[in-house]
């Protein structure tokens, strides 16, 4: 699908757009790959990797900004919407601020996928859409149920969404693990409560969703890829064995347990052998069989979150992860 196709990733200089551009690259071979972003320093750097690489262009610009966005979709197959305000303290001090892009800019870019015939859409969610209690989750909840009924308002147009989520990704710069690294020398690290449990994908593993999106979707799915938890004690027993913990407490609007499928989500939920599909209740297209496919129906009361998950992490595992990726971690 996606090779020989021209694909926009809008905030596509962050840590998904670093892997997901040279990966699709390699695999797909697209006639080009245009780099959406406000951030012109990160452009630039980017920009050194891929040389005189004809595929690969850079476009200035801002979901907020409708006609921008007109402008960078011409011609244009495929889009990754992965712009967002991401930051939960940002967004709680900055609410109107994180609504302008997160929420207004899905808006803006619904609309003018669907005005410039774009093929298929794959948004970027996150676990704190799932019952948010922040309103960064809460503007991804509205972002996603957007692109959901985008579906609905492209009619004859025939541009299809649909969303992909998944929790914080290992090694990125907002994950745990940079931040226990750069405190690895010290005696002590700062846990913020013991039981705490997180979901843990790598973005290799956050760019093969995407792509599966791409290939399976009729639109109005969310995807959630099944993946390994680890306890945030553990992490932190991998990244200094030495240091001792302290109980700092849950930050505001933090959870104790990522949630990636609530109970709510439960009626309209499906399961595959690697990953789970929510579909949209809305239009009975949760009972379309050209969105089930072969997939069951899971049980009433299933919820997905970190702490009741069927797959753990081992220790020997992040580790050797850790090993392997050190150089690029926290870079990206």
């Amino acid at each position: 699908m996606l090779q020989n196709a021209s694909i926009l990733v809008t905030g596509g200089t962050g840590s998904f757009g670093n892997t997901f551009v040279p990966q699709t690259l390699a695999k797909y071979n697209p006639s080009k790959i245009v780099i959406f972003s406000r951030d012109e320093m990160k452009q630039w750097e980017m920009a050194k990797l891929y040389g005189d690489d004809p595929r690969v262009r850079f476009f200035i610009g801002d979901v907020r900004d409708r006609e921008r966005l007109y402008r960078a979709l011409d011609g244009i197959d495929y889009v990754v919407h992965a712009a967002a305000t991401k930051i939960v303290p940002t967004a709680e001090y900055n609410p109107f601020e994180c609504i302008k892009t997160n929420v207004n800019g899905a808006m803006n870019l619904i609309d003018a996928c669907i005005d410039k015939k774009v093929k298929g859409v794959v948004a970027l969610s996150t676990d704190k859409a799932s019952s948010p209690i922040n309103l960064y989750g809460a503007s991804k909840l509205a972002s996603d149920k957007l692109f959901v009924a985008g579906n609905a308002y492209s009619g004859e147009h025939g541009t299809r969404f649909s969303v992909v989520r998944y929790g914080n990704v290992m090694g990125s710069r907002g994950s745990v693990i940079p931040f226990f690294m750069s405190m690895r020398d010290k005696k002590s690290l700062p846990i913020t409560d013991t039981r705490m449990t997180r979901f843990m994908i790598s973005l290799e593993q956050g760019v093969e969703l995407v792509w599966h999106a791409f290939e399976d979707m009729i639109g109005g799915e969310i995807y959630v890829k099944k993946i390994p938890s680890m306890k945030v004690t553990d992490i932190a027993n991998v990244v200094s064995p030495e240091a001792t913990h302290e109980v700092v407490g849950i930050r505001p609007g933090e959870k104790l347990h990522e949630q990636m499928i609530g109970e709510e989500d439960t009626p309209f939920t499906y399961e595959y052998p690697e990953y789970f599909k929510i579909l949209p209740s809305i239009n009975s297209w949760n009972t379309s069989e050209e969105r089930i496919k072969d997939g069951r129906l899971v049980d009433e009361g299933f919820s997905y979150r970190s702490d009741n998950n069927a797959e753990w992490m081992a220790p020997e595992e992040l580790d050797a992860w850790i090993d392997e990726n050190a150089e690029k971690i926290g870079k990206v």
